[in-house]
């Protein structure tokens, strides 16, 4: 006689999503809070999930739950699972539309993501959008974590969990205010060689950029300031202090204003890739997709080209569009 094997789902949304949730925050306290369920509940989601699979899914160590290899393999699935049903929720229930998390890094957060998201937005009404602004490993680490559903990345960095496609080109500039000793005339190596330099930090795509370019033809280099934003560096380069290495979308509004001049140098011109970032394992939502292919869109429209000056910019990490 053949044995017929049970068919039944034994999981359910419910503690896919506690599961989920617990893993993003380490305990079953925090993950309660962001299912709007008692710690209770939450844990007996999560006992039963374990139960139904027949493994733990986390590391009991301390007070803390962390993922083991069963509760890795599980996530990417489980996450795409639950935005679907939230997808499938909010095709009746507009007030359930989660909005689309873009992680972005400084330089495209702050001169370019602004004016595309506002002009998608624009295209479709009913579409929403959280931007989070971090440097180039913040956004990593927010689409591995699945904190962020899509990124955009100036630097070289990747993770294995990751697909990377290359967006927009970038090129990287020499500026310095208009009254500086090295504006406005030809600049030799030993000049920049000896130059102070205002500089983003260490972990920034734009650094990262800066020293791949600068470094093997200059030198180690006098770095009098490291500023976290190209906002509050262009603010300290057009007082006259040092010189610096920037996104030409950063300093294309600088440039056109008169604030900040391109120096003039023999050093061969520096190109780099911004890039999309998306999870390996998840599946893109629908509000994902179309944005995604709204961005290749706007980049197959204007190759190389910088945009205008954007209508809004955004510094605050979380700012809702």
């Amino acid at each position: 006689m053949t044995r017929k094997t049970d068919q039944r789902l034994r999981l359910t949304l419910r503690q896919l999503e506690v599961f989920a949730a617990t893993a993003r925050e380490g305990s079953t306290r925090a993950a309660a809070g962001r299912v709007a369920r008692s710690q209770s509940a939450a844990s007996a989601s999560l006992a039963d999930l374990e139960a139904a699979l027949g493994t733990q899914l986390f590391d009991r160590i301390g007070r803390r739950l962390v993922l083991n290899e069963d509760g890795r393999s599980l996530l990417a699935k489980s996450v795409s699972l639950v935005e679907q049903a939230a997808e499938l929720q909010a095709m009746f229930f507009a007030e359930h539309r989660a909005p689309l998390r873009i992680a972005a890094s400084f330089t495209i957060g702050e001169y370019l993501m602004p004016d595309i998201v506002l002009r998608w937005k624009q295209d479709s009404p009913q579409a929403r959008a959280r931007l989070i602004i971090g440097n180039t490993a913040d956004v990593i680490s927010a689409v591995v974590g699945f904190d962020a559903d899509v990124g955009f990345i100036e630097g070289r960095q990747t993770h294995p969990d990751l697909a990377v496609r290359q967006w927009l080109t970038d090129e990287m500039v020499l500026v310095a205010a208009p009254a500086h000793p090295l504006a406005g005339r030809p600049v030799g190596v030993r000049e920049l060689a000896g130059a102070g330099w205002v500089l983003r930090e260490e972990g920034s795509g734009t650094r990262e950029a800066t020293d791949r370019w600068l470094i093997k033809r200059l030198g180690p280099l006098d770095i009098e300031l490291e500023l976290g934003s190209s906002h509050a560096i262009k603010r300290v380069l057009a007082s006259g202090v040092g010189i610096g290495c920037m996104s030409r979308y950063a300093v294309s509004d600088a440039l056109e204003e008169g604030s900040l001049v391109e120096l003039q140098t023999r050093l061969p011109r520096e190109f780099r890739a911004l890039s999309i970032v998306s999870h390996r394992e998840r599946r893109p939502g629908h509000a994902m997709q179309e944005f995604v292919e709204y961005c290749r869109k706007f980049a197959a429209e204007r190759p190389g080209r910088p945009l205008s000056r954007p209508r809004q910019r955004v510094h605050v990490l979380g700012e809702t569009l």
